[in-house]
C-alpha cells in the first residue's frame, strides 16, 4: 500500500509538471487563440482608393496654425477670421481673438516671418475611410503653417499693423539678398554681375545733384513768356551731335552688354531649322525674320537675331500690363535680368496698367529697335498691329523720335536723318 501510494504521488506530480510546463491551461490557451487572430487582422492587407486634392480644384482647404506660446484654443473656442488681401489674392493672414479678451490676438501670416521662408518640403492630411476604402491626401493651402503670435492692441489696428511691418520689413534688395546668400556660388557670381548691369544710379552723385539743383535760381519771367520750348524728352539714350543713324540712338546703351547671351532664342530656333510663327513672335518680326539669313556675317547676323528678341520681350511686357494684350503674354517666359530692368524702367507698383509715361517710354524704345532692324527706313503698319495702335498715333511718335517720313512706291516709310532734329513743343497759354 506504501509503494503504491508513492506511485500514485510521483505520477500526479509529474502531471503537473507538464502542465506547468506546457502552459496548456484553458484561461491561457484562450488568450493565446485571440491575440492570434488580432496579429492575423492586423497583417491582412486593404485595398484602397487614393483620391488627393490640390489648390486648383478645392478653395476650401485647410489652414494649419500653430500657437508657440502654449494657448490651448480647445478649453475655450475663440474667434477666428482669415483675412485676404484686396490686390495680392496670395496673401493670407489669420486673426485668433480669445473670448474675455479686448486687446490681445494671435496674428499670424504666410507673407512675413515663417512664411516668407522658402519651402524645403509640402504638406499634406491624409484621411482613410475604411467603409467606402477611400483615402483622401488633402493638400494645405498654400503649403504655408501659421505662426500664430501673440499681439497686444486694439483688434483692427493690431490687423493692419501686421500688413504694413511686412510691407515695410524687407525691401527687394534685401530679399535678394537672402536669396542669393542662400543658394550656390554660380548664383551668386550671376547676382553680383545683374547688380553691377543695374547700378546705373550714383547716391552720392545723385544728392550731389539734388543739392544744386536746390541752390539753382529759377527765371520767372521765362516761364511766363509762353514761348517755344523743347521738353525734357522721354526716349532712348541718345546723342544730338551724332553723324550717323547709328550713332544718334547708341544700341550698347539700349541692350547692355550682359544682356546678349539672354536673347539667343530666334537664333537657336532658327539653327534648329523651326519657324517664327505669329502666335509666339509679332508680326513685324515674322515679316522680317528673313533677313537674318541675308546677313553673311556671323556677328552680325546674331546681332539682328538678338535684337528681334529683345523687341519682342519688350511688346510682350506691354501687353502684359494692358488689358487688350493680356492673354497674348500670359505664358510668356522674361529672362530673370529683362525682368528686372523692364520693371526698374516702365513698372508702376500702385497698378496694374503702365503708367502713360512709361508706356510711351517702352514704345520709343520699340520703335528705336524697329529703325536698327530696318536700317533706319521702316514701314510701320505692321508694328503698329503690334503695339495695339492706330498708324496716325504710332507716326506721332517716330516725329518725337526726330524722324522724318518719305513716300517710296505708295509706301510711307519712317527714316531717321543724322544729327538729330526734334520737333519743338509749344506749350499755349491760356486767356
Amino acid at each position: 500500500m506504501g509503494k503504491k501510494h508513492k506511485k500514485d504521488i510521483a505520477d500526479v506530480s509529474m502531471e503537473e509538471d507538464d502542465n506547468h510546463n506546457n502552459n496548456n491551461t484553458p484561461e491561457q490557451s484562450s488568450k493565446k487563440k485571440q491575440k492570434n487572430k488580432k496579429t492575423r487582422k492586423r497583417e491582412e492587407p486593404i485595398d484602397v482608393k487614393i483620391e488627393t486634392i490640390n489648390g486648383t480644384s478645392d478653395k476650401s482647404l485647410p489652414l494649419i496654425g500653430y500657437f508657440p506660446s502654449g494657448y490651448d484654443p480647445e478649453k475655450r473656442p475663440p474667434k477666428i477670421r482669415v483675412l485676404k488681401h484686396k490686390k495680392r489674392t496670395n496673401r493670407l493672414q489669420i486673426v485668433v481673438t480669445p473670448k474675455k479678451s479686448s486687446n490681445m490676438n494671435f496674428i499670424g501670416t504666410n507673407y512675413s516671418g515663417e512664411g516668407a521662408v522658402p519651402q524645403v518640403c509640402s504638406y499634406a492630411l491624409g484621411v482613410l475611410d475604411k467603409q467606402t476604402q477611400t483615402l483622401k491626401i488633402v493638400q494645405i493651402e498654400a503649403n504655408k503653417i501659421f505662426r500664430l503670435e501673440p499681439n497686444f492692441g486694439d483688434q483692427e489696428n493690431t490687423v493692419d499693423l501686421a500688413s504694413k511691418e511686412a510691407e515695410n520689413k524687407l525691401t527687394v534688395e534685401d530679399t535678394n539678398e537672402l536669396k542669393y546668400n542662400f543658394s550656390t556660388k554660380k548664383s551668386e557670381r550671376a547676382a553680383k554681375k545683374e547688380r553691377a548691369l543695374r547700378a546705373n544710379r550714383d547716391p552720392e552723385a545723385q544728392e550731389d545733384l539734388n543739392n544744386k539743383m536746390a541752390d539753382a535760381k529759377v527765371n520767372k519771367e521765362a516761364l511766363e513768356t509762353g514761348g517755344p520750348i523743347t521738353s525734357a524728352r522721354n526716349i532712348p539714350p541718345h546723342d544730338t551731335s551724332a553723324t550717323t543713324p547709328q550713332q544718334a540712338y547708341p544700341l550698347q546703351k539700349i541692350i547692355n552688354k550682359g544682356e546678349w547671351r539672354y536673347l539667343l532664342d530666334i537664333s537657336e530656333l532658327l539653327q534648329q531649322g523651326k519657324t517664327i510663327t505669329p502666335e509666339e513672335y509679332p508680326v513685324f518680326i515674322c515679316n522680317r525674320i528673313h533677313k537674318i539669313n541675308q546677313v553673311k556675317d556671323e556677328e552680325a547676323k546674331e546681332s539682328l537675331a538678338c535684337i528681334f528678341s529683345y523687341m519682342n520681350h519688350l511688346i510682350k511686357y506691354k501687353d502684359k500690363f494692358s488689358m487688350d494684350g493680356f492673354l497674348a503674354a500670359k505664358n510668356h517666359r522674361f529672362p530673370n535680368i529683362l525682368t528686372q530692368k523692364f520693371n526698374d524702367m516702365f513698372g508702376n507698383q500702385e497698378a496694374r496698367r503702365l503708367a502713360d509715361d512709361k508706356r510711351d517710354l517702352l514704345i520709343s524704345y520699340v520703335l528705336v529697335l524697329c529703325l536698327f532692324a530696318d536700317n533706319f527706313k521702316t514701314e510701320f503698319t505692321d508694328i503698329a498691329k503690334d503695339l495695339r495702335m492706330s498708324t496716325g498715333d504710332l507716326r506721332k511718335h517716330f516725329e518725337f523720335l526726330g524722324c522724318k517720313f518719305v513716300r517710296e512706291n505708295s509706301v510711307m516709310l519712317a527714316t531717321l536723318p543724322a544729327p538729330l532734329k526734334f520737333p519743338e513743343v509749344r506749350i499755349r497759354r491760356r486767356r
